[in-house]
């Protein structure tokens, strides 16, 4: 157990001895590894990111109940259908995982405009809220959620769960986007990127808290991929097997030039470098408000650290409240433009007219951009 909240021991003492007295000794303890419940509707733009980044606001028609569904409940479902033989088989064609190291995406031949609503659902399904839900650019966004399965099934965690639940944390916060691209020969590619938070004690009695990034992680990216897939007609036995297991990767050199034109420069077809600027955007939580593949443009919003006041540079500083109008007017948009030259790929930072970035807006982004791509 991190912790039950900030409470005294006092408190939790008391705690404690009420549960012992209303729960008895059933246990609640569940194998599943990821059980997922959000932080709750927003009443505004959630500003749960770094201050040089900015998120659009949360749409609020498909926002799930409280006591919703939970992935929990949707694998007990899936572990319910037929096993062996018939189970290792996909259960559709047309749906397969294409990787890249450790990346990995869903490429599905239905057009992504039908496509869209089973993904939603699937997130719904899965207990979280969707703080973006955009059919006309293909992406959507959870709300930051924690995995309850993370917490420690001890004797306290039963007994004190079953009265005050919410007096337990894992201290940890998982957000996923989803992207519906469609490539070059029709189909719709299928992105789910995660980004965590960790909360961290601070001060000389460790008394007070603060929320900080926690590094991406591909597996559990993976992991939802493979959810989604039983979502839409694989098996779990199938699902899993086309995401396959982790492989060892390298640390990647810096594509990153900061002489008078920033860019990042690195040799590779145009489709990959789509790929993975498209996968760094979202890692790196920009708001991608259109894109434009023919001309290797992404429109995205992008707020420079340097125009935040001191109180809102921390990273995490306003992690579940909604940002300022003040904060929102200070994100400007900006174009990430993909060239490819012979194989030779160039991306670069232009203003919202098209004029080459050269200062330190452009700098900041793709160092963002080039602690993803490629990696």
């Amino acid at each position: 157990m991190r912790r039950a909240s900030t409470k005294s021991s006092l408190a939790l003492m008391a705690v404690l001895a009420t549960g012992l007295l209303a729960s008895g000794c059933t246990s609640t303890f569940s194998g599943d590894t990821i059980d997922y419940k959000s932080a709750g509707e927003k009443k505004g733009p959630n500003l749960a990111f770094p201050p040089d980044m900015t998120t659009t606001g949360g749409d609020k028609r498909y926002v799930v109940p409280d006591g919703g569904a939970t992935l929990s409940g949707y694998s007990t479902a899936v572990k319910a259908k037929p096993t062996g033989k018939d189970a290792v088989l996909p259960a559709v064609s047309g749906m397969r995982i294409e990787r890249e190291g450790n990346r990995r995406w869903l490429v599905v031949t239905k057009p992504a405009k039908d496509l869209y609503p089973s993904v939603r659902e699937f997130w719904q399904e899965s207990g979280f809220i969707l703080l973006s839900d955009s059919p006309e650019t293909g992406i959507m966004e959870t709300d930051w959620a924690e995995n309850r399965a993370k917490i420690p099934q001890d004797i306290i965690r039963r007994t004190i769960g079953k009265v005050f639940d919410g007096l337990y944390s894992t201290g940890e916060r998982d957000k996923f986007r989803t992207r519906l691209e469609v490539n070059a020969k029709g189909e719709t590619e299928v992105y789910i990127t995660h980004r965590g938070a960790v909360e961290e004690l601070k001060g000389a009695d460790k008394t007070q808290t603060i929320w900080t990034n926690r590094a991406n992680d591909p597996e559990l990216e993976a992991e939802f991929l493979a959810r989604l897939m039983q979502r839409l007609g694989y098996t779990e036995e199938a699902a899993r097997a086309s995401v396959g297991k982790k492989t060892a990767t390298t640390a990647a050199a810096s594509y990153l030039k900061k002489d008078n034109s920033p860019r990042l420069e690195f040799a590779g077809s145009f489709d990959k470098a789509w790929r993975e600027v498209g996968v760094g955007l979202d890692r790196s939580n920009f708001t991608v408000e259109d894109r434009d593949r023919s001309k290797g443009i992404y429109y995205v919003r992008f707020v420079n650290s340097k125009d935040l006041s001191p109180e809102n540079r921390s990273f995490f500083s306003k992690m579940f409240s909604g940002k300022s109008d003040d904060e929102m007017k200070k994100a400007k948009r900006y174009r990430v433009v993909i060239k490819d030259t012979s194989g030779n790929i160039t991306v670069v930072v232009q203003d919202e007219k098209g004029t080459p970035e050269v200062g330190d807006t452009a700098v900041q982004i793709l160092t963002l951009l080039d602690q993803q791509v490629g990696k």
